[in-house]
């Protein structure tokens, strides 16, 4: 059970970290942005590394929040389907083994709930972002 802990909280942590790595990625320099390296100045500096459509909006269509939710909500989905995935492995080698079939079933049954209440969390904060008032 404490080796289970353990990698429950690893995944965690890499996960959220993986999850931040691909919402600040974004927030990096771009790759031909208009950079102008001969003007040294700390105005020049901030607009180079602002970098093109970069969400400067905290609500709304496109902004730093939306992004936010979205890599978090495509992070939970693909744990989903790697369980599902998982679960589906369990199944096929539990060779008739009750107990192994149960816990094979309540893998798959978990990971297709947690698929859809990913989707369905998706749909809910996009509906009510849309919903909010551009700012």
């Amino acid at each position: 059970m404490k080796k289970l802990t353990k990698k429950a909280i690893g995944s965690l942590i890499v996960g959220t970290a993986l999850a931040f790595v691909a919402v600040l990625s974004p927030l990096s320099p771009v790759a031909g942005a208009a950079c102008d390296e001969s003007n040294l100045s700390a105005a020049s500096g901030v607009n180079c590394a602002q970098g093109q459509d970069t969400p400067t909006t905290l609500f709304g269509e496109g902004s730093i929040f939306t992004t936010v939710v979205n890599v978090l909500l495509f992070v939970i989905g693909a744990i989903s389907v790697i369980m599902l995935i998982i679960g589906g492995i369990r199944y096929t080698v539990s060779a008739g083994d009750s107990t192994n079939v149960t816990a094979a079933k309540n893998t798959i049954m978990y990971a297709f709930i947690g698929l859809v209440v990913a989707f369905l969390a998706f749909a809910i904060v996009n509906w009510v972002l849309g919903a909010l008032p551009q700012a």
